[in-house]
């Protein structure tokens, strides 16, 4: 695969990058050997272009650990793995029956974790990750789920006090960019609104954008906003391009469970199905013309794929390599499935 920079931090990034929540049993538990399995892998197709992005979040750090575990016991050397990871979340002791961060959506875990956003907070989040990677740092550093932590405040005078708390947390950030443990610092958010008004206040090397730019969902003030992210050169990555899956075939979108029934849960579906059918026609796979409308859009340097499965890994790769034909794109917008971009009906 082919490499980019990302933004100014002096990294150059591979078109995919893999995302570790499977690692951390998003929506289920996966045995050890799985998860070696998924690595060896990732490291055979993409040596030495090998990208991680992780978080402290993704299982109470058991992302974190796992990865950190095969790294070293699989003598892979630092400068061939990049890795960024995404702070504000910290591992604590599990005291309840199951962990009670985000409920229901991490399997078999054996810790809870707490979310920290402060410039302690930072601190402690850069500390304890470092320490679940053993040896092995990681290059960009960004701030998780800022969004969700505005949105959990009660009223508006709490509001402007969690704002402020992320502000000191970016104070943080850049202060390990200054001390040269990093050479990259961002945001990993949901609401790319938040992501917008951040970078209003605070200067950025990189977002990753989450939910939010997609085959299914790209508003056009999104896509004016990513263009002015790439006039800027900072660098975009765009991750959950499938909606937890329900692009691709399951259940769960943006982490919810939907109900057909509903009427969120009907428009969903019927989107989907003429999706399907579009895909069917072409001779398309879903997933694949997911993959290509992310990478097609100017700016963006890399998705973010969580795998949870060793076959994924090349059948991804596979999907960067192919481009798809400009009569599938008319198509779709035809069908009113996706908005009208000329770098996409373009032979």
């Amino acid at each position: 695969m082919n490499v980019s920079p990302l933004g100014n931090t002096g990294l150059l990034v591979p078109p995919v990058i893999f995302g570790s929540s499977s690692l951390g049993n998003l929506f289920q538990e996966y045995p050890k050997r799985d998860k070696e399995a998924i690595l060896k892998e990732i490291f055979q197709a993409c040596s030495p272009n090998t990208v991680f992005d992780t978080a402290g979040k993704y299982g109470a750090g058991l992302a974190l650990e796992v990865l950190g575990d095969f790294l070293q016991e699989a003598g892979i050397k630092k400068e061939e793995v990049v890795i960024s990871n995404k702070l504000g979340w910290v591992r604590v002791p599990l005291e309840a029956r199951e962990p009670t961060f985000e409920p229901g959506i991490w399997k078999g875990i054996q810790h809870d974790a707490v979310q920290k956003i402060s410039y302690a907070g930072m601190m402690e989040c850069f500390e304890k990750d470092n320490a679940l990677l053993q040896s092995y740092k990681p290059q960009l550093i960004s701030l998780h789920d800022p969004d969700e932590y505005l949105m959990a405040a009660k009223g508006k005078e709490e509001k402007a006090r969690r704002w402020e708390h992320i502000l000191e947390a970016y104070r943080a950030l850049s202060d390990l960019k200054r001390a040269g443990k990093v050479v990259g610092i961002g945001v990993g958010a949901k609401d790319w609104t938040i992501i917008r008004r951040l970078c209003q206040e605070v200067s950025l090397d990189y977002v990753m954008l989450a939910n939010s730019l997609s085959l299914y969902s790209h508003p056009p003030e999104l896509m004016e906003f990513v263009e002015s992210l790439r006039e800027k050169e900072v660098g975009i990555i765009n991750a959950a391009i499938f909606h937890s899956g329900f692009l691709v075939g399951e259940d769960f979108f943006d982490y919810r469970k939907i109900d057909p029934d509903s009427k969120e849960g009907k428009e969903k579906f019927s989107w989907r199905q003429r999706f399907f059918e579009t895909c069917t026609q072409y001779k398309v796979a879903p997933y694949h013309a997911c993959i290509q409308f992310s990478l097609a859009v100017p700016g963006l340097c890399s998705i973010a794929l969580s795998i949870n499965h060793p076959d994924w890994v090349r059948k991804n790769i596979r999907a960067v390599n192919e481009k798809l034909p400009a009569s599938f794109w008319q198509e779709l917008t035809n069908k009113s499935l996706i908005s009208d971009f000329p770098f996409l009906t373009t032979e």
